[in-house]
C-alpha cells in the first residue's frame, strides 16, 4: 500500500540540489514518486512502507549532505526554528568570509586603480603625489602573497566547505549543480595563484605577483551573501503557511464533569464540550450547542465582516469569537479540521510544479555540463590562439574561464517558477482562494469561457416559499391548508432544497410535524412521488407531470408573473390532477452582478447553467448581466453541457458549489468550487473559494494570470542574464568577482520580483 509523506529539507543551495535528492531517493526500492521543491525546501514522497521505511529515505537524504525533518515537525513550529538557525549559520559564514576577504578585495581595487604599479611618479612632490605615495607604502603589505594566501585559505576550504561537499555528492550521482561551477572556478583561481606564488619569480611593484586569491575568496563570499539573502527572501515567500500555522490555538477550555479545564489542543477529542469566551479563538471544528455570537472567519475566507452564529451552526477552528460566549461540541480535531486541510492543500500546492517549469528543469539539467565545456573552450581559445604571442599566456585564459563558470550559475533559472508559485498561492490562501497545484495555475490562463451554476453560486441557494397558487378543479376543491398538509407529507423525507423549503413552511404555518407517507420516491432532476393521507402525490417539474400524464397547460397563464420575477416553481398534482403551484425565491448574491461584469470585462464568455425552466432562468440571467443561458439541464446532464462547450473549442471553467456539481467540475478544464470550507468543497474542484462571494472567481483568475506573468518575467530575466553574461565573460570583459556579484544579484532580483505578488490587489 502506497503512503504519502512530506519531509522538510535544509541545506539546498540551488534548484539543482533538488535534482540530486530526487535522483538519490528514486534509486531506493519502494519509492514510487518523489518531488523536491527548492523554494519550499520540502520533499513530497509516495512510497511503499513494506519495501522501504521512511527512516531509510531520510538517511539517504542526509548521506547526500542535507538535513531533514518530517513535515509534521515543521508544521508544529520547530521547522521554523531550524530555518532560522540555517539563516543564522549562513549569516555567520558570510560575515567571517567578508572579514577575511575584505583586505584581498581592497588590494585588488588599489591595484586596478594603479596604486601598485609604476604609473605614478614616486618623485611627485604635490599633495596628491605625496598622498598616493603614502597610501602605496601603507598598503604594500596587502599585496604580499603570504598574507593573501593566509586570508584566502580559510575562506576557500572552511567557509566554502559546503560547496565542496555538495559538489562531491552531485558528481557522485552524475548530476552537475551550481556547487560544481563554484568549486571548479574558485579552485582553479586558488591553486593557480598558489602555483604562481610558490614557483614564479616575476614580481611587480611592492613584490606583488600576478595572483588571484582575491577572486576565489571574494566569489565564495558573494555567493554566501547571495545564499543568505535568498534564504531571507524564501522565508518571506512562505509567510502564508507560517501565518496559517500560527492561527492554531494552543489550548481549549473543556467541560469535565462540573468543572472547566484548560487542556492542550492536541488532547481535545471528538465529542468534547468546549466553552469559548468572547475574544478567544475557537479551538476545533464544532457545532454550537448554546449561545449566540458573531465570529470572525477572515482567516479562512478573507472576509472581514463577522458571521452570526447560533445553536446548530457550524464553527471553524482558529476563527475568533467576537462577542457572546459559546458552548460548542467538537466534531473534528487535529489533522481533520478545516484549517489543517487548508494548510496541507496550500503546502502541496506550493511544492508543486507548473508545466512551464519543465522548460527550466530541462535547461538546468544540461546547463551545467554545457557551461563547463564552454569554460574549457574559453580557456583553450585564450591560451592557444588569442594570447599565444604574449608573455603571461595562462592568466587571461584562467580569468575568462573562471568568469564563465561563475556567471553561469543557474540559480535564478531554478528560482523563477517555484518562488512565484509560493507567493501567488500564499496570497490566494490569505484571501480565501485555494489553487490546488501549479498545473491548475497555468491552465487557468487558457480559460476563455466561465460556466456558472445558478443555485448556490449566482444565488444564495437558500430557497424559501414565496407563493402558493391553487388550481381550480372540476370535481374537487382543495383549500390552502389541505394542500400544505398533503405537500408536507410528501416532502417530509425529501432532502432536496425545494422539499426542505416546503416542509419548513408547513412547520411554521402549523407548528407541528406532518403525517408520514406510506411510500416515497425521489425522481432525480424531476421531483418526488409519494403516497399518504389516502392520496397519491406528485411534486416537481413540467417533465415529471408530462411523463406521468398530468395536464398542466391550463395553468400556464399563472406562471407568467412568477417567471418574470425569476422565481422557481414546482407543480403539485394530487391523484393525477394539477391542484397547485408552489413558487420559491432564491436571493441573488450581493456581488454576483459585479462578478459577472468583471469577468466580461476580462474578455471571458460567461454562461449560466440551471435546471430551471428557460423563462425563469432568463429572468435571473438578465438581472446579473449574463447573456448566455443553458436552462432545464438535469443534474446528471451538467457534465454533458460542459463537454458540449469544450467540443466547440472553448476552454471552460465550471463554477459550482462543490457538492452536487462534482461531475461538471471534473469535466471542465478548470473546476472552481464555491464553498464555505467544508470537506466536500475542499476536495472538489481545482480551485476552492472559501467564501460565498462570486467576485472571488475573477479574483482567482486574475491572481493566476498575475502569477504566470511573474513566472514568465522571471524566466526571461534568468535566460537573458545568462545569454548576455556568458559571451561577455568569455570575451574577457568580466572580472570573476563582478561575475559572482552579478550572479547573486540575479537570484535576488528574481526573488524580489516574485515577492511583488504580495502587493497584488484582488479587487
Amino acid at each position: 500500500m502506497v503512503e504519502n509523506a512530506t519531509i522538510k529539507i535544509y541545506g539546498m543551495t540551488c534548484t539543482l540540489c533538488s535534482a540530486i535528492i530526487e535522483a538519490g531517493v528514486e534509486k531506493l526500492a519502494g519509492v514510487e514518486k518523489v518531488n523536491v521543491s527548492y523554494a519550499a525546501e520540502k520533499a513530497a514522497l509516495q512510497y511503499d512502507p513494506s519495501a522501504v521505511e521512511l527512516g531509510e529515505i531520510k538517511k539517504t537524504i542526509e548521506k547526500l549532505g542535507f538535513f531533514v525533518e518530517e513535515g509534521e515537525l515543521a508544521d508544529s513550529g520547530s521547522g521554523l526554528d531550524r530555518s532560522t538557525r540555517e539563516r543564522n549559520k549562513l549569516k555567520k559564514q558570510f560575515i567571517v568570509s567578508a572579514i577575511l576577504s575584505s583586505p584581498l578585495l581592497l588590494a585588488m581595487i588599489l591595484g586596478g586603480l594603479g596604486f601598485c604599479h609604476d604609473t605614478f611618479d614616486p618623485y611627485n612632490q604635490t599633495a596628491w603625489g605625496l598622498f598616493v605615495e603614502s597610501l602605496r607604502v601603507k598598503t604594500a603589505g596587502l599585496h604580499k602573497w603570504e598574507l593573501q594566501l593566509a586570508l584566502a585559505t580559510p575562506v576557500q576550504f572552511i567557509m566554502g566547505f559546503n560547496f565542496y561537499r555538495n559538489a562531491f555528492y552531485s558528481v557522485k550521482l552524475r548530476k552537475a549543480t551550481m556547487d560544481v561551477l563554484v568549486v571548479l572556478g574558485t579552485t582553479a583561481a586558488y591553486f593557480y595563484s598558489l602555483y604562481v606564488s610558490l614557483f614564479e619569480t616575476t614580481l611587480y611593484y611592492f613584490g606583488m605577483k600576478n595572483i588571484y586569491f582575491e577572486a576565489s575568496a571574494t566569489i565564495i563570499t558573494l555567493i554566501l551573501l547571495g545564499n543568505y539573502l535568498e534564504a531571507l527572501a524564501r522565508g518571506r515567500t512562505s509567510t502564508a503557511i507560517q501565518t496559517l500555522i500560527g492561527l492554531r490555538p494552543k489550548t481549549a477550555r473543556v467541560i469535565k464533569g462540573d468543572s472547566e479545564i484548560d487542556i492542550p489542543i492536541d488532547e481535545v477529542a471528538v465529542g468534547d464540550i468546549i466553552i469559548v469566551r468572547p475574544g478567544e479563538k475557537i479551538p476545533v471544528d464544532a457545532v454550537v450547542l448554546e449561545g449566540y455570537s458573531s465570529v470572525d472567519e477572515s482567516m479562512l475566507t478573507g472576509e472581514s465582516v463577522p458571521v452570526d452564529k447560533q445553536v446548530n451552526d457550524f464553527v471553524t477552528g482558529a476563527s475568533i469569537n467576537k462577542h457572546g460566549a459559546l458552548k460548542i461540541k467538537a466534531l473534528k480535531v487535529g489533522n481533520e479540521t478545516v484549517l489543517a486541510h487548508i494548510i496541507k492543500l496550500v503546502e502541496d500546492a506550493q511544492s508543486s510544479k507548473a508545466p512551464i517549469q519543465r522548460i527550466a528543469d530541462q535547461v538546468a539539467g544540461v546547463f551545467v555540463p554545457v557551461v563547463i565545456l564552454a569554460s574549457l573552450a574559453t580557456f583553450c581559445i585564450w591560451f592557444f590562439f588569442i594570447y599565444s604571442a604574449q608573455v603571461f599566456l595562462i592568466d587571461k585564459a584562467i580569468v575568462a574561464a573562471v568568469s564563465v563558470l561563475v556567471i553561469s550559475c543557474p540559480c535564478a533559472l531554478g528560482l523563477a517558477t517555484p518562488t512565484a508559485i509560493m507567493v501567488g498561492m500564499g496570497k490566494g490562501a490569505q484571501n480565501g482562494i485555494l489553487i490546488k497545484n501549479g498545473e491548475v495555475l497555468e491552465n487557468v490562463c487558457k480559460i476563455n469561457t466561465v460556466l456558472l451554476d445558478k443555485t448556490g453560486t449566482i444565488t444564495t441557494g437558500k430557497l424559501a416559499v414565496s407563493d402558493l397558487l391553487l388550481i381550480a378543479g372540476d370535481d374537487e376543491e382543495f383549500s390552502e391548508s389541505s394542500i400544505w398538509e398533503i405537500a408536507a407529507m410528501a416532502e417530509k423525507k425529501s432532502e432536496h432544497p425545494l422539499g426542505t423549503a416546503i416542509y419548513q413552511k408547513y412547520k411554521r404555518f402549523f407548528s407541528r410535524e406532518a403525517a408520514e407517507s406510506r411510500r416515497f420516491e425521489a425522481i432525480p432532476g424531476q421531483g418526488i412521488y409519494a403516497q399518504g393521507l389516502g392520496r397519491t402525490v406528485l411534486i416537481g417539474t413540467r417533465k415529471l407531470m408530462e411523463d406521468r400524464g398530468v395536464a398542466i397547460d391550463h395553468a400556464k397563464n399563472l406562471l407568467i408573473p412568477l417567471q418574470n420575477a425569476g422565481k422557481t416553481f414546482s407543480y403539485v398534482a394530487v391523484d393525477g390532477k394539477l391542484t397547485a403551484i408552489i413558487a420559491f425565491t432564491d436571493e441573488i448574491r450581493a456581488h454576483s452582478q459585479e462578478a459577472v461584469a468583471r469577468m466580461s470585462k476580462m474578455g471571458l464568455e460567461v454562461y449560466m447553467l440551471t435546471g430551471d425552466n428557460t423563462q425563469t432562468a432568463m429572468a435571473i440571467a438578465e438581472r446579473v448581466g449574463i447573456k448566455n443561458v443553458l436552462a432545464e439541464v438535469l443534474p446528471d446532464k451538467k457534465a454533458q453541457a460542459v463537454e458540449s462547450l469544450k467540443k466547440q473549442g472553448k476552454k471552460v471553467a465550471m463554477v459550482g458549489d462543490g457538492i452536487n456539481d462534482a461531475p461538471a467540475l471534473a469535466a471542465a478544464d478548470i473546476g472552481i468550487a464555491v464553498g464555505t470550507g467544508t470537506d466536500v468543497a475542499i476536495e472538489t474542484g481545482d480551485i476552492v473559494l472559501l467564501k460565498d462571494d462570486l467576485t472571488a472567481v475573477p479574483a482567482a483568475i486574475q491572481l493566476s494570470f498575475a502569477t504566470m506573468r511573474t513566472i514568465k518575467q522571471n524566466l526571461f530575466w534568468a535566460f537573458i542574464y545568462n545569454i548576455i553574461g556568458i559571451p561577455i565573460a568569455a570575451a574577457g570583459y568580466l572580472n570573476p568577482v563582478v561575475a559572482a556579484a552579478a550572479m547573486a544579484l540575479s537570484s535576488i532580483s528574481v526573488l524580489l520580483n516574485s515577492l511583488r505578488l504580495k502587493g497584488f490587489r484582488l479587487n
